[in-house]
């Protein structure tokens, strides 16, 4: 018998307010035109005031418990991909455990930026193969609209907030690469490149929670060649490749990331599951809203295999391997 880790339900959570690219033309030198050509994104979704990123948490990881057909105390544990938590202690996890009603278990957060919901699913995969764990709920939100400096037209637009969570579950498989759930997973992350991508502020240096700031051009020819080799190194653990594949399931961040990816990959834009163009980057909460609305869509199947990659701040990335 081998153990696996399946997912048993998704669920996604999107703010109300929709705001469109032409919403930045008021404030800054850009247009629609410019936005969309750099980035593909159209339009972005931005928390409410007074709504923090554990409220995203809780309403995605309702959704997802509500697919799977569970309720709170079913699940042993809680793992929240987060940069932008409510407080800098306690974790989001808690107060998503407390919103829940859930009265067992766990509850902790994981910050390895847009990477995050790769190594949150690789953290969680880990707790149910180790017997630490049956149900995990996996959770990526987000709300990086609190942290943009809104004088800086190269990064401003880019991003929004949102969230979105499944529930893991330990079933018994063949080991085999045909088996449902997490079948491998590479991790990866070089602190060389911090500069590329960071937040010039926290608790130990400013005191106060700062403005992200990106290299651009930099970090997307460093973003290509590692989202392409780390889903590659994922691969190659289970003895597959990119014509195994049914769908990318990549960090929406940037359209052209994303092509050149898939590109180095072999494999169509018709078998990447792509959602930047409505949501723009959510960081660790993008690649749990694309699975969303994957399957909500109808593209995503049982049986079908996922390839999952991002790339953020440290620089950290990596992939996993998964069967839907």
């Amino acid at each position: 018998m081998t153990l696996r880790s399946v997912v048993q339900g998704i669920g996604h959570y999107l703010p109300d307010r929709i705001v469109p690219n032409s919403e930045f033309e008021k404030t800054l030198e850009t247009s629609d035109e410019w936005i969309r050509t750099r980035s593909g994104i159209e339009r972005r979704h931005f928390a409410a005031d007074g709504q923090p990123t554990s409220d995203l948490a809780v309403r995605a990881a309702r959704a997802a418990l509500t697919n799977a057909g569970l309720v709170a105390d079913d699940i042993d544990g809680i793992v929240v991909a987060t940069s932008t938590p409510d407080l800098t202690f306690p974790s989001v996890a808690t107060m998503v455990q407390k919103e829940l009603g859930m009265t067992r278990g766990f509850g902790f957060d994981i910050q390895a930026v847009c990477a995050g919901f790769i190594y949150a699913l690789t953290t969680a995969n880990a707790l149910i193969l180790s017997g630490q764990a049956q149900r995990v709920l996996v959770i990526g939100a987000e709300t990086f609209s609190r942290i943009m400096d809104w004088t800086d037209r190269s990064t401003c637009v880019l991003f929004g907030d949102g969230a979105g969570a499944l529930v893991l579950a330990a079933e018994e498989g063949t080991g085999t690469s045909a088996d449902r759930g997490i079948l491998s997973s590479d991790l990866n992350s070089d602190g060389r490149y911090r500069d590329m991508l960071y937040v010039d502020g926290g608790v130990s240096t400013t005191g106060e929670a700062g403005k992200l700031r990106m290299q651009g051009n930099p970090l997307f020819r460093q973003a290509v060649e590692k989202l392409a080799s780390t889903a590659e190194a994922a691969l190659e653990k289970i003895g597959l490749t990119g014509a195994d594949v049914d769908w990318i399931v990549p960090h929406q961040a940037n359209i052209r990331i994303i092509q050149g990816t898939a590109k180095k990959l072999g494999l169509p834009m018709d078998r990447v599951i792509v959602t930047v163009q409505d949501h723009g980057n959510t960081s660790a909460a993008s690649i749990p809203l694309a699975l969303s609305v994957g399957v909500a869509s109808g593209k995503i199947k049982q049986g079908d295999l996922l390839l999952a990659e991002a790339i953020g701040g440290g620089l950290a990335w990596g992939a996993v391997a998964l069967r839907w």
